[in-house]
C-alpha cells in the first residue's frame, strides 16, 4: 500500500505525538509498505527547532526503515500562547498545502492526519478526495475541547459554538476515525461521528525495549540517591496542560520525609516556571529530556510513577507516557476522577486521587512509601497489562489490518459506483 501522513510532530521528536507517528511509520515501511510523511522539522517539546533542522527551508529526507520524509517550514513562538499558536499551526498549514497537492500524483492508498493539530484535517480530506483514497483521522487529543478547558477558546457563546460545528463538519469529512481510548472513542459519538466510522486505535509501547530491570540503576548513581531511598519520578513534556504545578507543592509538603526524592525529567513551556517552583527544595532533582537509549533505566530509576493531570482534561487526554509508566513495572500516582480512562488504566496498578487535591495526592504518597509490597503488587499488575494490551506489534498489526480493510472496502465501492448498470 501507499501510505501517507499529515502530521505536524514526527520523529525525531522523542515525546508525545511525534514520537509515536515515527514509530508507527516506520513499522508500516518495515512491513514494506510506501510510506510517504508532509510534516515539520522537529521542534516538541522544547518549542525550539532542532539546530540541526531549519525552520524555514523545505527539506527532504529518508529514514533508516525507507520512509519518505517531507520537511515544511513553519514559524515557532518563543512562548506559546492562544494566538501565536494560532499562528503556528497556521503556517504549518500553509507551508504543506502546496507538497500535499504534489502528493496527490503519487496516488496514495490511504491518506492519515493526526490531531492535534486539527488544522491539518481539511488538507488531509482535500488530497484524499483528490487521490481517490479514504482520509483517516487519529485523535490523540481533543484539541478544540483542551482549548475550552484551558482558556484558549471561549467556553460559550458564538465563538464557541462555531468551533462546535466546524470541528464536527470536518469529522464527518473523514471515512475513518479513531482515537486512543474507549472513552474517547466514546465521545466521538457524541460529537456526531458515525458510529460504523469510528475505532480503538491506542497508543503502544515496545515491551522489550521498556521493562522492569533489577541491579544498579546509572540515573540514581548519578544523582545521589541510594538503595534505599524512594524515587517519585515525573518524564515527560513539561506542558501547562499537565497539572504539573502539583509536583513542586507536593515536594514541599513532603520535604522532611528524608525517605523520598522527586526527580522530574523533561522540557517544555512549563519548564521555567518548575525551575523557580522548585528553587531550594533539597529533595527535588531536575533532569533535561533523555534520550530514547536511556528511557528504560530513566522509568526503572521510579519506585513510584507521577501522572498529574487537570481535572478537566482527565479523559480529553490520554497521557502517552502512561504506556512507559506500565510497561516498567512501577506503580502509578494518578490525578483523575472516577470513570474517566487514566482512572480505569490505573486501578489496580496504582493509586487515583482528585485532580487538585494535594492533600490526597501526599497521602497516597506514604501509602505507596510506607508499603515496598504494594509497590511491588502494583508494578506487577501494571507490567502484565502492559504486555497483555499495549505491545506495539499487536497494536500496529491490528491497525494494519485496519488501514487494509478500509482501502480494500473504498476501492470496492469506488469501483461500483464507477460501473455502468446494465439496460
Amino acid at each position: 500500500m501507499r501510505i501517507l501522513l499529515l502530521g505536524i510532530n514526527y520523529s525525531p521528536e522523542l515525546t508525545g505525538i511525534g514520537k509515536y507517528s515515527g514509530e508507527m511509520m516506520e513499522w508500516l515501511a518495515s512491513r514494506g509498505h510506501e510510506v510517504r510523511v508532509v510534516t515539520a522539522p522537529p521542534y516538541y517539546p522544547a518549542w525550539k527547532v532542532r539546530e540541526d533542522y531549519s525552520p524555514w527551508r523545505y527539506q527532504t529526507e529518508t529514514s533508516p526503515a525507507g520512509v519518505k520524509i517531507y520537511r515544511c517550514p513553519l514559524w515557532v513562538p518563543e512562548r506559546p500562547s492562544g494566538i501565536s499558536r494560532m499562528i503556528h499551526l497556521g503556517s504549518f498549514a500553509t507551508s504543506s498545502l502546496p507538497v500535499m497537492l504534489a502528493m496527490t500524483f503519487w496516488r496514495p492508498d490511504v491518506v492519515l492526519t493526526v490531531e492535534p493539530a486539527f488544522f491539518c484535517a481539511p488538507t488531509t480530506i482535500m488530497t484524499a478526495m483528490l487521490s481517490g483514497a479514504p482520509a483517516w483521522l487519529h485523535v490523540q487529543d481533543f484539541e478544540i475541547d483542551a482549548a475550552f478547558d484551558l482558556g484558549l477558546l471561549p467556553s460559550e457563546g458564538a465563538t464557541h459554538n462555531f468551533a462546535l460545528a466546524y470541528e464536527r463538519y470536518i469529522m464527518q469529512g473523514f471515512t475513518r476515525v479513531s482515537s486512543i481510548s474507549p472513552n474517547m472513542v466514546k465521545r466521538l459519538g457524541e460529537k456526531g461521528i458515525d458510529k460504523a466510522k469510528t475505532i480503538l486505535f491506542p497508543n503502544w509501547v515496545d515491551i522489550d525495549a521498556v521493562q522492569p530491570m533489577t541491579g544498579p540503576n546509572r540515573f540514581r548513581e548519578e544523582l545521589g540517591i541510594s538503595d534505599d531511598q524512594i524515587v517519585l519520578l515525573y518524564s515527560g513534556n513539561l506542558g501547562n496542560k499537565q497539572g504539573l504545578e502539583m509536583l513542586p507543592l507536593l515536594a514541599q509538603q513532603l520535604r522532611e520525609d528524608k525517605r523520598l526524592r522527586f526527580v522530574f525529567c523533561g522540557d517544555g513551556s512549563f519548564r521555567p516556571q518548575l525551575e523557580e517552583m522548585t528553587a531550594g527544595l533539597h529533595n527535588v532533582s531536575l533532569l533535561p529530556l533523555q534520550p530514547m537509549d536511556r528511557l528504560n533505566e530513566l522509568l526503572n530509576a521510579a519506585d513510584i510513577h507521577l501522572l498529574p493531570q487537570k481535572g478537566d482534561a482527565a479523559d480529553l487526554v490520554m497521557p502517552s507516557k502512561l504506556t512507559g509508566m506500565l510497561a516498567s513495572g512501577r506503580p502509578v500516582l494518578a490525578t483523575a476522577a472516577p470513570g474517566t480512562q487514566v482512572a480505569e488504566a490505573v486501578h489496580g496498578r496504582g493509586i487515583n486521587v482528585p485532580p487538585g487535591n494535594i492533600e490526597a495526592m501526599r497521602d497516597a504518597v506514604k501509602t505507596l512509601a510506607d508499603s515496598p509490597e504494594l509497590r511491588r503488587e502494583m508494578g506487577i499488575a501494571a507490567r502484565s497489562y502492559a504486555e497483555e494490551h499495549l505491545g506495539r506489534e499487536q497494536v500496529l498489526r491490528r491497525f494494519e489490518a485496519n488501514i487494509k480493510s478500509l482501502t480494500a472496502k473504498h476501492s470496492t465501492v469506488a469501483v461500483s459506483k464507477t460501473v455502468e448498470p446494465n439496460p
